[in-house]
């Protein structure tokens, strides 16, 4: 499955925590869940991260634009 927005990853996750919420699931299934959960919350991670440094890279040209 391809994810390529945080948007999508929230999603993905909120969907892995409700199988995770299943009473039926075996503990091997849970463990798989759970690591794919934990990969995908470091791939949304690292989205803010790249969105945080964009809009410093944007506010600080702005900021030496009004000087």
């Amino acid at each position: 499955m391809k994810i390529s927005s945080f948007e999508e990853r929230l999603a993905y996750s909120k969907e892995l925590l409700g199988k995770l919420m299943d009473q039926e699931i075996t503990l091997e299934e849970s463990v798989k869940i759970y690591e794919e959960g934990l990969k995908n919350i470091k791939e949304a991670q690292k989205m803010i991260e790249q969105a945080k440094a964009k809009i410093e890279i944007i506010d600080k040209n702005n900021l030496e634009a009004s000087r």
